[in-house]
């Protein structure tokens, strides 16, 4: 098994410093220019590198103004930047900027997204081996696309399967779905696979929030009406104490499949959970939980460095796109990158599990 980290990600860093430079700024219009450039640097498919010209400049890259291309110039020729050094020594706000630590923090580029997926001294999932995503949101709840769109779109990309996973309705700032709403959406699926039969396979699934004390916000009754249970938190995510007992709880409960986003954090925003993630996941293993990895490039969580640590564990895992929206699919990808730095064993991800087999472990688990 090979098991590496990504080479230096200079998109990675060029993006972390300018989400700095954002930070200490007392205007809103540059500090949201400044995130903008951050967020074009992560989304570029090509190292930053290449953008540089013989004489110095920088080729055009959309949503990066003058201000940031010096930034960029500045690092790739000295490998650091003056401009942001001297605005942080003279803001004062050296020491913040420092406690909020590294916003990259294991995330991973555009760029390096489709480095580690052409990379073949890695071992792992490839993107042939993936038969369908299992984490998405429809327009029944904060979703944009509609069912037919999700079943069209996971044939467009080759998918045998995937799963809806709206919101449960103890989430209503995301558009919970009620149980009524749940039972016509259902009715809606089932349509929908008896004209898909034999082609493409619609999960019922859902995304049910892990409270505070690692109770998830269905009745057990409820969570039995689905074929799939993703749990996931979406509250208590700054709180700096341990929170191992939750998510234990969380995996533990009946009719749970997949810990969804388990840290819960957010790129240059929050780290989310701490856990002695060990107990989480030997917890996991023993219930025969699968540990998520969420595509979402804002989220990326769990990452490829604790992933490997969820393969030592002996964890089965999911790898899941979190798309609200059909261009979102992609997001597998990043999942499928982390996956492969961490050195996931291809028949440990259920997404790459045959159809039948993948209907029997969710049948095992379900409440």
């Amino acid at each position: 098994m090979t098991r590496a980290g990504p080479d230096l990600d200079m998109n990675g860093k060029l993006a972390a410093l300018l989400r700095d430079f954002a930070a200490i700024q007392r205007s809103k219009q540059k500090m949201w220019g400044y995130k903008r450039a951050a967020s074009a640097i992560m989304a570029l498919e090509e190292p930053i590198e290449s953008f540089l010209q013989p004489d110095g400049t920088l080729r055009k890259i959309p949503n990066i103004g003058p201000s940031s291309s010096r930034v960029i110039q500045e690092v790739l020729q000295t490998g650091s930047s003056p401009t942001i050094e001297r605005a942080l020594a003279g803001s004062g706000q050296t020491g913040d900027v420092e406690r909020r630590g590294d916003p990259a923090g294991h995330f991973l580029s555009r760029a390096q997204v489709l480095a580690a997926l052409r990379n073949a001294k890695l071992t792992g999932p490839r993107l042939e081996d993936y038969h369908g995503d299992l984490q998405m949101h429809s327009t029944w709840s904060d979703g944009s696309q509609t069912l037919e769109e999700i079943i069209e779109a996971g044939i467009a990309r080759g998918y045998s399967f995937s799963a809806v996973t709206d919101h449960s309705y103890g989430l209503p700032v995301a558009g919970g779905v009620s149980m009524a709403e749940l039972t016509r959406q259902h009715e809606g699926i089932d349509r929908l696979n008896e004209t898909h039969r034999g082609t493409f396979r619609l999960i019922k699934g859902i995304e049910a929030n892990i409270r505070k004390d690692g109770s998830v916000d269905m009745e057990p009754g409820e969570l039995g009406r689905l074929e799939l249970v993703v749990a996931a938190p979406h509250s208590a995510l700054r709180i700096a104490g341990d929170q191992t007992a939750r998510m234990v709880a969380a995996v533990t409960t009946r009719g749970v499949h997949i810990l969804g986003h388990p840290r819960g954090r957010k790129y240059g925003s929050r780290p989310g959970v701490a856990a002695d993630w060990e107990q989480v996941f030997k917890a996991a293993r023993r219930a025969n939980v699968a540990i998520e990895i969420d595509g979402d490039p804002s989220r990326q969580d769990i990452d490829y460095d604790l992933a490997r640590r969820a393969v030592q564990a002996g964890c089965l895992f999911a790898l899941d796109s979190d798309a609200h929206s059909t261009g979102e699919l992609r997001y597998a990808e990043t999942a499928i990158a982390h996956a492969r730095l961490a050195g996931v064993p291809t028949e440990r991800i259920v997404n790459c599990w045959p159809l039948d087999r993948l209907l029997a472990w969710l049948a095992s688990r379900s409440g």
